[in-house]
């Protein structure tokens, strides 16, 4: 990964990002790619994309990821100044306790911890928290001073940053989806370079976390001939995982395609054709009732887009420390970029009956 693409990797994990508050990631994001853009746009909700404008008569393709990470907001204020978190998207109150906050506020961030009972005084009853058990600790000795410095609604990430553990091993809050967003701007990059003959659209998607919403915008607004989806799976190579309970994916084994339901069958045979092009390892992840990306919400879309996953593998789903290895993520923005080079060779996207 070249120093450029690496500091924009790290600028878009950094940059806050909850759901419905999307607005900082998605101006970072579009700093990036307007650089090799046609035009850039948003939409009312903040969906942003990139255009690259190839020929008349060829196929139009998207390349997208989500924007949203997940976290929480202020949804109370105790009379003690105890704030209460509200969820937003699948946070996790299980690895939520003992963890340093931060409240972004209107004058400003806030910092706070959310507070655990230490062990000594804890029953040892081996129940996890609900969200409603948590409270924020943010210095303050009253309902009132902690007003002064925040409001109702205010939304709450994790502190916790990037962390490289080894030189292709990524750690951080938020993987889930800021590398999707990050290989869906760079499979753009190669397709503008390679002067592309389809139109391709990068798109950074707003509230997939909260169902997908923000697909469903652009998928009716753009209406691509096909969509190529980024998002992470569920790597299982590491102590306690149930492998049972999902594909057997594992880092540094290259990208995985889903297979069944929302993936369509000519999207992931074109997929694998350009792997074996660009010698991409892949691995193939099963996903029979669904995706739970925003591929659900692009395939229903204007009457029915051919959508497709590819899967960052990623440890530690929603939590603050998810581990990524980034050759994996190299070699999905390699898979998209070469797929859009040579869409109009896939074209047309639709099963043969």
């Amino acid at each position: 990964m070249d120093a450029h693409s690496r500091d924009a990797l790290v600028d878009l994990l950094e940059t806050p990002s909850p759901s419905g508050y999307e607005t900082r990631g998605q101006r970072v994001w579009l700093e990036y790619v307007e650089q090799f853009a046609d035009d850039v746009r948003t939409d009312a909700y903040g969906n942003a994309v990139a255009v690259y404008e190839g020929g008349p008569d060829a196929p139009e393709v998207a390349l997208a990821g989500h924007a949203d990470e997940i976290g929480f907001l202020v949804r109370s204020i105790d009379d003690d100044g105890f704030v209460r978190p509200g969820r937003i998207g699948g946070s996790d109150p299980s690895v939520s306790q003992g963890q340093h906050v931060t409240i972004h506020a209107a004058d400003g961030p806030v910092e706070g911890v959310i507070g655990q009972t230490a062990i000594h005084l804890r029953e040892e009853d081996g129940e996890s928290p609900d969200v409603s058990d948590l409270w924020i600790d943010i210095g303050a000795e009253s309902e009132d001073e902690v007003k002064e410095r925040l409001e109702i609604g205010d939304p709450i990430t994790f502190s916790s940053t990037v962390s490289w553990l080894s030189e292709t091993r990524l750690a951080a809050r938020g993987i889930d989806n800021r590398v999707g967003t990050w290989a869906a701007a760079e499979g753009f990059r190669t397709a503008v370079e390679n002067d592309a003959e389809a139109t391709v659209y990068a798109v950074s998607t707003v509230q997939e976390e909260v169902g997908v919403k923000g697909a469903q915008m652009v998928g009716f607004d753009l209406d691509p001939d096909a969509v190529v989806v980024v998002d992470v799976g569920h790597a299982v190579d590491y102590p306690s995982a149930p492998s049972e309970k999902t594909s057997r994916m594992e880092l540094g084994a290259g990208p995985a395609l889903g297979r069944g339901s929302t993936n369509h069958p000519v999207l992931f045979e074109a997929l694998q054709s350009v792997a074996t092009d660009r010698d991409v390892d892949v691995q193939i992840e099963a996903l029979g009732l669904g995706t739970g990306t925003d591929a659900d919400g692009f395939f229903t879309a204007a009457g029915g887009i051919p959508s497709q996953v590819v899967s960052v593998p990623n440890r530690y789903m929603h939590t603050p420390v998810e581990v990524i290895d980034t050759d994996d993520l190299e070699d999905v923005a390699t898979l998209l970029g070469g797929f859009a080079s040579r869409a109009a060779e896939f074209a047309p996207f639709a099963v043969e009956i």
